[in-house]
């Protein structure tokens, strides 16, 4: 589960830095997918705190005037019916969901100013010169506004397939047009527009009917939309668009829907509330798996399915991840299957599930010996993986790991595999092992870069017990497992060592496995830890003793504001505190900036007696 997640997230931050400063790889409705599959795994990741992502370098930069939030999304028209009783609608606007390019455009006393890409959701970049020259960007409007105006980049399908036919697909080709230093291409897009806000009035637009006719008047190509009085008005528009999708000239992926009524607090917000993404269903193609190659990541073998040519999403696809060997048992799988292949937000697209087996169908062989140590490979069902920590493979990730944890970033992948393979690196002590010498001459570093590099590492001289385990790299035990067993008061790394494997399983959201991994990875990698303790030049930091939550077991619950929930969670375990995934009768509180959300969190704390604290008041709590 735990690997699965960071491979998300891996995969999340990545095609976000190749949308927002480069070229993407994927389409909306496979990123969406990404998106989808993390936050069901982990609805609390901090991924979910922001928007975007960091803005290019090429460029100037700009705050927005308009919010570029992102948006609730539903998926089926179950999700969907439950948002829209929730939210209360009667009325509302059902816009095409366009698979473009955000953009901003800013006017100034009804002039055009400047021209803002998404960026970060609050900082974009400044490329007025090349969307001044597309099609739909009126130099000027009513001379009495003064705000924003947001769309989306377009192009058409026709001019994708006569000029650029070698891109993936019509927003691919529209992003890297948009971001050329030379602007060449940008006379062949379109700007179609969906929303405004005027900067200092709040009564400009009565209504967002009145909003989208105003838009109409100033000669803007406005997004192709339609009024519904019900849920299932907007279901059956969604399915005719399903129906005439093949033929439009402009890419969609869903529905946006909208309240009529225009609430500006609520557009405010990180995720707002009134308005949601009503997505396509993911496209679909039937392949045959012919072939199963084994990926290797560190210690972790991870299958590849490899099947006939299908067409998705504009790509053709020939590799599919099949996940883990679970997976594979669970569906069946064989070669030669007839499976069901999306693009799930993946470079490598997904099969599905089994369509059909044949009768000459074969069974898929795992491999069985570790491809460098020789060790057998031990299959966990999630995780396929070599067990000997001794492996080079193992302990080549592990300094890896140890470098990320301390977020020194002197030390890149490619000059830790040459110290490795030259053996100046062995293991995690022999990082402070090296001289001046040993690296000057690697990727580029003289004696001076050298001396720096050394001076970071160095720099770094105490650590809290669940970082300093976690930079061990222990299978599947990250700084929140560790976090959780120092708030039972397992808080010194020798009171850990000592525990029972019954005990450690005792703490709230541990269990027998993962109480093992722990223990295990423990005595395993202990002549290490001890060897790197003993050098002097780091240290583990003292527990806390009389912290204001000390003996105290919070749970948080929903999206906080001010910080992030694993932030939060690090400040109530250096508080003493203990941190609970459950509400139970002995919680001392349930966080949450939504008390009246009704989720099953606040009822079982409200059934129980529960206190129920505010971000707020928990940041009091922290500070006193």
């Amino acid at each position: 589960m735990e690997s699965r997640i960071n491979e998300l997230v891996e995969l999340v931050r990545y095609h976000q830095d190749k949308y927002y400063n480069d070229e993407p790889e994927i389409s909306d409705a496979e990123f969406d997918a990404l998106w989808d599959e993390l936050a069901q795994r982990a609805p609390d990741h901090e991924l979910f705190q922001t928007v975007g992502h960091d803005v290019s370098e090429a460029f100037s930069k700009r705050n927005h005037i308009m919010p570029m939030n992102s948006q609730a999304k539903a998926a089926d028209p179950d999700s969907f019916r439950r948002w829209y009783e929730k939210a209360g609608h009667s009325r509302v606007v059902a816009q095409h969901k366009l698979d473009g390019a955000s953009i901003e455009l800013q006017y100034n006393g009804g002039r055009l100013a400047y021209c803002v890409t998404r960026g970060d959701g609050t900082v974009g970049d400044d490329v007025t010169a090349n969307v001044s020259r597309m099609q739909g960007v009126p130099a000027r409007l009513d001379l009495q506004f003064e705000g924003a105006v947001r769309g989306e980049v377009m192009m058409r399908r026709s001019v994708h397939a006569e000029h650029y036919p070698d891109k993936a697909n019509c927003r691919n080709a529209a992003n890297g047009i948009m971001k050329r230093k030379d602007g060449q291409g940008a006379q062949l897009l379109e700007v179609v527009v969906y929303d405004a806000l005027a900067a200092e009035d709040d009564e400009f637009f009565s209504d967002e009917g009145a909003k989208l006719l105003w838009l109409q008047e100033q000669g803007l190509e406005v997004v192709e939309y339609r009024f519904c009085d019900s849920a299932d008005e907007v279901i059956a528009y969604r399915e005719e668009l399903m129906q005439r999708r093949p033929e439009m000239e402009f890419d969609i992926d869903g529905l946006v829907v909208k309240d009529l009524e225009i609430d500006l607090d609520d557009v405010r917000r990180a995720r707002p509330e009134r308005q949601i993404a009503f997505k396509f269903e993911l496209e679909e193609a039937v392949s045959t798996l012919r072939e199963v190659r084994w990926s290797e990541s560190g210690h972790l073998y991870t299958p590849i399915g490899i099947i006939d040519p299908v067409r998705l999403a504009g790509t053709t696809v020939k590799r599919a991840n099949l996940v883990n060997p679970r997976m594979i048992e669970q569906l069946d799988l064989r070669i030669g299957s007839r499976v069901a292949v999306t693009k799930r937000g993946e470079i490598i697209p997904k099969i599905e599930r089994l369509v059909e087996n044949p009768p000459n169908a074969a069974a898929i062989e795992l491999p069985e010996k570790c491809g460098v140590c020789g060790a057998e490979l031990y299959n966990a069902g999630t995780r396929l993986f070599c067990p000997n920590f001794d492996c080079p493979k193992r302990r080549l990730h592990r300094i890896r790991k140890w470098i990320e944890v301390l977020g020194v970033k002197d030390f890149g992948p490619v000059m830790v595999r040459k110290l490795f393979d030259d053996d100046l690196l062995r293991d995690i002590p022999d990082l402070y092992r090296l001289k001046e010498n040993d690296i000057a001459g690697y990727e580029g570093m003289g004696l001076v870069s050298a001396r720096k590099a050394l001076e970071n590492l160095g720099s770094v001289r105490e650590l809290p017990l669940p970082q300093f385990i976690a930079g061990f790299d222990i299978e599947g035990i990250g700084e929140l497992i560790v976090a959780r067993l120092v708030s039972a008061g397992y808080d010194t790394l020798d009171e850990l060592r000592s525990a029972s494997r019954e005990q450690l399983a005792a703490v709230d959201g541990i269990g027998e496995i993962t109480a093992a991994t722990v223990l295990d990875g423990l005595r395993k990698l202990a002549p290490q830890m001890n060897d790197l303790l003993g050098m002097g030049v780091l240290r583990v930091a003292a527990p806390p003793k009389d912290g204001v939550l000390r003996g105290k077991s919070l749970c948080i619950t929903g999206t906080l504001s001010k910080m992030k929930r694993s932030e939060a969670e690090k400040r109530i375990v250096e508080a003493g505190g203990l941190v609970r995934s459950t509400v139970t009768k002995d919680l001392a509180y349930l966080v949450t900036n939504e008390p009246r959300s009704g989720s099953a969190k606040n009822k079982r704390a409200q059934e129980l007696g529960v206190p129920i604290i505010s971000e707020a008041e928990l940041i009091t709590l922290l500070e006193m």
